[in-house]
């Protein structure tokens, strides 16, 4: 059995029909490198000239090369010890090539300690050449989809260097030990050197593999997805390493409960990092009471953590308390953190992707339009959502439940002006001039009912806060939910950048009819039609208060327009490459700003 192991062994390992080596060059590395003297500065100089005469050749054919003209007089050598006692041509050879000397019984005995160390030492050299040989199959990867391959391809030169010079080191020793010299070459710092460096070979490629696995992971996922026949297969592929398969949170019962609760189910899969805030839970809590009572919907949290620590854990512990709906368990696995946020776009802040029982998604983040209209949007699919968009009364959604007063001023179909700017005079002063056109003698008599609403005050002007963070809120995600598809500039994309854009402004105002846009301007545009209106006001009982309010206004950006800036956050959705000027047809230029708040929590909405 042993001999048949061997006999395979040897037939595994034998050369190819018709392979003929370069005898030449390994006789000319064999001269270079026997009779040296034993020393780490001598075989430094060994090894780089044999890597000039090498120089033609790829570095790991540098290092196989030197390691066979090694082997070749290794071989002979102890072939000759064998046989030189009883084949007098053998004895010749041996005699001419010192092998008596160490072959005898005193000799072998005397030198067994540096013959052990030294085959050893070869052995080392050989798993690297190994190892580096391993390298140059697993490049056919590439370095974008195996990063661990760089470091390792790059230093492949340094290697070959330590192989070589090992096994210059070690020729250096044969020879002393063939002459039965005194002075041998000393291997320890040899030894140390070729031991790091297989050590540092052996973990880039276990990485190499680990990233390997971790692409041809992505891959299957990736294929997954373009042909899905059921969501638990999707689901346990994007959620769970191999067959590690983790039992749900029911937030409801705060009990685990098997992920067969999703079998043919739609899902709301809602991807959050463990910064979100009590508001953004909040947003998704209507939905889950809109659809408990449908089976056929679920909603299932997705922590996104890269390292989980006992600090993030309690973390967890205290917002999946705060959910209902259904909670992955210390999610962590690479290639599926990799797949949410590369091909859903997750960039940190929650998201809500929409997958209907076969594992299609049927929208990549539902979340801006759930912001926005609530359990209005219901399935939640793109097709809901051009539809709600597209609408021209559809920008009344944002502003429709900031309050009771202002919720039932819509349905009255009064008209509203909503107002609000980071300055307090300029607020004040636009307050006095609406207050006084709504209260004017020819609004009253021509019944035209006008109500106002200043965003981010309360009813005895303290800052709100929260309503003017929902109230941006919903502007970007009407935005977000708008510009989702590459579709052509309309009034409504007009008018939400618009809206947009007055974010930074010292001051700016909409009128609105119920939830129907009339008109919409930065603080000196809408305070001017407002002084000037006086001039004007009797033609309302001619052609009506929004066709004069409309005509006046645009009048009056016709005389000038100030600089428009649309600040849209990278981390909320998809932004569009271009975006072009809601007051004229040009495309807006683009600028890079960095912002920090200082602090966690709904203010960081605010951007």
């Amino acid at each position: 059995m042993g001999t048949h192991g061997h006999l395979e062994n040897m037939e595994e390992k034998a050369p190819k029909v018709g392979f003929s080596p370069p005898l030449c060059t390994l006789k000319h590395l064999s001269s270079e490198m026997t009779c040296k003297a034993p020393g780490e500065e001598f075989a430094d100089k060994t090894t780089m000239s044999i890597l000039n005469k090498l120089s033609s050749y790829s570095w790991d054919a540098k290092a196989v090369l030197t390691l066979a003209a090694f082997a070749m007089d290794y071989g002979d050598f102890w072939l000759l010890a064998q046989i030189h006692s009883s084949d007098q041509l053998a004895k010749s050879v041996g005699i001419l090539k010192r092998v008596p000397a160490i072959s005898m019984r005193p000799g072998i005995q005397k030198h067994k300690k540096a013959i052990v160390e030294l085959n050893n030492l070869i052995k080392v050299a050989l798993e690297v050449i190994e190892c580096i040989f391993e390298l140059e199959k697993l490049s056919i990867y590439g370095t974008k989809d195996v990063p661990a391959l760089a470091p390792a391809m790059d230093r492949i030169p340094v290697d070959v260097y330590w192989a070589i010079i090992t096994v210059v080191a070690c020729t250096t020793q044969m020879c002393c030990l063939i002459n039965d010299e005194d002075k041998t070459q000393e291997l320890s710092p040899f030894a140390q050197k070729i031991n790091f460096t297989l050590n540092l070979l052996r973990m880039q490629i276990k990485l190499c593999y680990q990233q390997i696995e971790e692409i041809e992971a992505y891959r299957k996922l990736l294929k997954l997805l373009q042909t899905p026949t059921e969501i638990m297969e999707v689901f346990k592929a994007l959620i769970f390493a191999k067959d590690n398969v983790q039992p749900l949170i029911d937030g409801s019962i705060n009990k685990l409960v098997n992920i067969d609760v999703l079998k043919k189910k739609n899902v709301l899969f809602f991807i959050s990092g463990l910064d979100i805030t009590i508001d953004e839970i909040s947003i998704i809590k209507p939905i889950y009471e809109g659809i408990k009572k449908e089976d056929q919907y679920k909603i299932v949290w997705i922590p996104i953590v890269e390292q989980w620590t006992d600090e993030l854990r309690k973390k967890f512990d205290f917002l999946r308390s705060k959910m209902p709906w259904y909670i992955v368990q210390y999610f962590s696995p690479i290639v599926g953190i990799k797949f949410i946020k590369e091909e859903w776009n997750f960039k940190n802040k929650p998201i809500v992707v929409v997958m209907n029982r076969q594992g299609k998604v049927e929208h990549p983040n539902a979340l801006h339009m759930i912001r926005v209209w609530g359990m209005k949007a219901f399935p939640f699919t793109t097709t809901v959502e051009e539809s709600l968009t597209n609408r021209v009364d559809g920008i009344g959604s944002i502003w429709f439940d900031l309050s009771p007063d202002l919720s039932t001023s819509i349905k009255q179909e009064k008209y509203i002006f909503l107002y609000g700017g980071k300055d307090n005079e300029w607020i004040q002063q636009f307050n006095r001039k609406a207050a006084a056109l709504a209260n004017d003698p020819v609004m009253k008599d021509t019944k035209v009912s006008i109500e106002l609403f200043c965003v981010g005050k309360g009813s005895k002007g303290e800052d709100d806060h929260d309503t003017l963070g929902h109230f941006w809120n919903r502007i970007e995600s009407f935005f977000f939910s708008k510009t989702h598809k590459k579709t052509e500039q309309d009034i409504v994309i007009q008018e939400i950048q618009k809206l947009l854009s007055y974010k930074t402004e010292s001051g700016w105002s909409v009128l609105s009819k119920g939830s129907r846009l009339v008109a919409s301007g930065n603080g000196t545009t809408m305070l001017k039609v407002l002084e000037e209106f006086d001039k004007r006001k009797e033609l309302v009982r001619e052609v009506g208060f929004e066709v004069v309010f409309k005509d006046h206004h645009d009048k009056i950006l016709q005389t000038g327009r100030s600089c428009c800036r649309v600040d849209v956050p990278m981390n909320a959705g998809k932004v569009p490459e271009h975006i072009k000027c809601p007051e004229c047809p040009r495309v807006m230029e683009t600028y890079v700003s960095f912002k920090c708040c200082h602090i966690d929590g709904p203010m960081n909405g605010l951007h």
